[in-house]
Order: C-alpha cells, then sequence, then structure tokens
C-alpha cells in the first residue's frame, strides 16, 4: 500500500491531537485563571456562553477526528517498517483515551449542570452555582491537559521513528 497513507494519518492525527492539548492548555494557562478574577456573574455567563459556542465543526473535527485518526494510524502501521511506531500509538491512544473519559465523565456532565443554572437573572445563588463548578472543573482540565499533552508527545515521537525508517 505504501508509506503515504501511514504518514498521512500519523501526521493528522499528530496535528488534531496538537490542537486539542492546546485547547485544553489555553484554558488551564489562560482561560481559568482570568476568569478566577471576575465576579460571579461574570464568571457563569461566560463558562455557559463558551460551553455553547465550542460546540461547533471545528472543534468535534479535532476532538473526535484524534482517536479515528490514531487507530487508522495503528492499522496502517501493522505491516512491514510501520511496526516500529506502534508502541507509541497504542500510548498515544491510551492517554487519549483517558482524554475523552475525563471530558465524558466529568467535564461534560459539569458543563451541563452549569448551563442547566439558567438563565443569570433568575439564578439566585451565582456564587453556589461557581463554586460547584470552578474548582473541580479546573482540576479535571489540568487532567486531561496533562493527558492529551501526553498523546500529542507519544504522536510526536512516533512521526520521530516513522521518519528514521523512512531513511
Amino acid at each position: 500500500m505504501g508509506q503515504l497513507p501511514q504518514t498521512t494519518s500519523l501526521v493528522a492525527a499528530t496535528i488534531t491531537g496538537g490542537l486539542v492539548a492546546g485547547l485544553f492548555y489555553s484554558y488551564a494557562c489562560s482561560v481559568m485563571p482570568g476568569l478566577r478574577l471576575t465576579d460571579d456573574r461574570t464568571f457563569v455567563e461566560t463558562m455557559q456562553r463558551i460551553n455553547v459556542a465550542i460546540l461547533n465543526g471545528w472543534f468535534f473535527i479535532a476532538f473526535l477526528g484524534t482517536p479515528v485518526l490514531i487507530v487508522l494510524a495503528v492499522v496502517l502501521s501493522l505491516q512491514g517498517d510501520g511496526r516500529s511506531v506502534l508502541p507509541w500509538l497504542v500510548a498515544a491512544l491510551v492517554l487519549y483515551g483517558a482524554t475523552l473519559a475525563v471530558t465524558f465523565a466529568v467535564n461534560v456532565p459539569m458543563n451541563n449542570a452549569l448551563g442547566a443554572a439558567g438563565e443569570l437573572d433568575r439564578v439566585p445563588d451565582l456564587a453556589a452555582v461557581r463554586e460547584r463548578f470552578e474548582a473541580g472543573w479546573v482540576r479535571w482540565n489540568l487532567v486531561r491537559t496533562v493527558t492529551s499533552t501526553a498523546a500529542f508527545g507519544c504522536l510526536v515521537w512516533a512521526l520521530v521513528v516513522h521518519g528514521t525508517t523512512l531513511s
């Protein structure tokens, strides 16, 4: 079949994985620290709006495309010289799987609960809404920042290993 499909899937997985790791990293080092300095109303309103805005095609292509592309790279690497990247691809898949698990088990339900608080003018205690959300969400976002960044690192190293098999 040739090296092009394997190389293409590996490059695409690395790019999308890097985009996702960068997204979570940006929340960890700028968005959430910036919002920490705001009042309760601004915090809740901003996070509610972000949680709606992020549900778009560009996000889903990277977020859900990454594991598909990693699996494709694994399948295309099962033969010949491609096998040398398999340990790194499997590690990336496991780490990215942890990212997905944290997102779907923790962050998404917290986002949904924040959205369910309703319109700000009808929320009797914005401080309580924020209190139930902020610290836990930040903590678990840090976990998925680490797991997605580690997955990205494994994909980068898989590219390096793959490159050495081409020469």
